[in-house]
């Protein structure tokens, strides 16, 4: 590869440069340095995408790159420095890395360098770079005439354009020895190609299934958050094709492989490796949250395990791959180091997305049974992972009856409760208050006061139900039961309408 580099340089090309980025670059050229944006932001603005973050590379070693700047933090060993603006309005914008120039010599754990030598050359700092579409230096040079662009120079050794043109990752050099120095650039070539819709160049690949092993020495929260990224991207399906294709999913999650050719019944069309793979390609085109897309490729991780052929029905079953699913859930993301948090809804998710049964059977007890085993705060995504899981089997509608049905169901018994147990006083305060004794009574002043409180909510203080209570105490018993039943009545109808409302939402009866 050495031999074919060919120094390309295109002057005078224009780019939309955040000013916090510029003023970092300028900053260091008017001190007597070198800087150039590197690396993703570099690459994403020549293909028309926002950075999600902005590195820049300059011959100042970090001492001097301290100096430059009023705000900096500098906590690594590969001298990298946060230059920050707390000041800047978009996150991205508030800490801009700025790197030396360096050289990296021998990684003995295929993680980390043993050394790292700040170098005076930005061809020294290119050549060490994963892939060429990330080794493509910029060099502002100029503002334009139009306000938020910058006139720069664009430094390109090793065809980091013309694959982006034609949409392939490269590494720089010889990719065996690139994936050696860092292991984890192997899921990272999957991930980048992932995200871009790229195409991984045949010797770089092939690189890949040679030294996918040495994922093994790549700390478990680096594949997770590598892995991650393939989860969110718009593509998931692809990355997790590829993944396997390439020889890396026993790196990630194992425990996926197990469902590569595993047919299913009648209700699929697919087996559980592609319908698990459907089912996350829905939740991406849906934009759903990184919560609902881990439940979805772990929803039927469980069926390998599980599965058994019925003479009865003469076709495979799958009883208990729910909660085989969770433990199987449980282990594989503690391993990947996910945090508690995340683990306990996902195996929550995991654990339940078997609740659909059905409608003609379904009670609203029922349902308020899943919405208290899985949480109020999560009841909508397990929707959002059958939804998923319904898509997966090849069926193409989204939202069945059925389906349409359990959702107003669960609206209905989430809505705020309408009953006396919403009151600030209960029976026993009442009697306490007006000296009644138990008895029918206590409950006509109870319905009637939740009338009152219904109709302005402020009302339902102890103080303002204590008052209610010995006023409505007075009144006779036939009065009384008239008021309670008639507020009852009334409650009732308002309760109905609203019920109807969502029924008539959801198109249900």
């Amino acid at each position: 590869m050495e031999k074919e580099k060919k120094e390309n340089r295109e002057a005078n090309v224009t780019f939309a440069i955040p000013n916090e980025v510029a003023v970092v670059a300028n900053t260091l050229e008017k001190k007597g340095f070198e800087a150039y944006l590197i690396g993703g932001c570099v690459r994403d603005m020549i293909l028309g995408r926002k950075p999600k973050d902005w590195d820049i590379t300059t011959n100042a070693n970090p001492d001097q790159i301290i100096a430059s700047f009023p705000n900096t933090f500098y906590e690594n060993e590969y001298g990298t420095v946060g230059v920050v603006n707390e000041e800047a309005s978009d996150e991205t914008l508030k800490v801009v890395e700025v790197t030396p120039y360096r050289l990296e010599e021998k990684y003995s754990d295929n993680r980390r360098p043993d050394k790292v030598i700040f170098s005076g050359k930005i061809d020294d700092d290119l050549k060490r770079r994963d892939f060429t579409i990330n080794a493509i230096a910029l060099k502002i040079t100029d503002k334009s005439d139009k306000k938020g662009l910058y006139k720069a120079i664009i430094i390109d050794l090793f065809t980091g354009i013309k694959d982006l043109k034609t949409g392939v990752i490269k590494a720089v050099g010889e990719p065996t020895e690139r994936f050696g120095e860092d292991a984890l650039r192997i899921l990272r070539a999957v991930r980048i190609a992932t995200e871009l819709g790229f195409s991984i160049e045949k010797e770089t690949e092939s690189s890949i299934g040679m030294t996918a092993e040495l994922l093994k020495k790549i700390a478990p929260e680096r594949i997770r958050d590598e892995f991650v990224r393939i989860l969110m991207s718009d593509n998931p399906m692809t990355g997790l094709n590829l993944c396997r294709k390439l020889g890396l999913i026993k790196y990630i999650v194992p425990e996926l492989e197990t469902a590569i050719g595993v047919d299913q019944n009648q209700a699929h069309s697919y087996d559980v490796w592609e319908h698990i793979l459907r089912s996350v390609q829905h939740a991406a085109e849906k934009k759903w949250s990184n919560d609902v897309r881990l439940a979805t490729l772990f929803h039927d991780i469980g069926k390998p395990v599980t599965r058994e052929w019925s003479k009865e029905k003469n076709d495979w079953t799958f009883h208990g791959h729910d909660l085989a699913g969770s433990r199987i859930t449980t282990k594989a993301m503690a391993r990947l180091r996910f945090s508690k948090k995340e683990i306990e809804k996902t195996v929550k998710l995991v654990r339940w997305h078997m609740f659909f049964s059905d409608t003609e059977q379904i009670t609203l007890s029922a349902v308020r049974r899943i919405v208290n085993r899985v949480g109020p705060e999560n009841i909508w995504d397990l929707m959002k992972v059958r939804m998923c899981d319904r898509i997966g089997t090849g069926r193409p509608k989204e939202s069945p009856y059925r389906l349409r049905k359990y959702q107003s169901m669960i609206e209905e018994v989430m809505r705020d409760p309408i009953s006396v147990s919403m009151l600030a006083i209960d029976g026993a305060e009442i009697m306490k208050v007006t000296g009644l004794s138990p008895g029918p009574k206590i409950g006509y002043i109870l319905n009637a006061m939740l009338e009152e409180v219904f109709e302005d909510p402020k009302q339902n203080t102890s103080e303002n139900l204590n008052k209610m209570a010995m006023m409505l105490a007075k009144m006779t018993d036939t009065d009384l039961k008239k008021a309670g039943e008639s507020a009852k009545e009334n409650r009732e109808k308002k309760e109905q309408k609203e019920i109807d409302a969502i029924r008539k939402k959801y198109w249900v009866q």
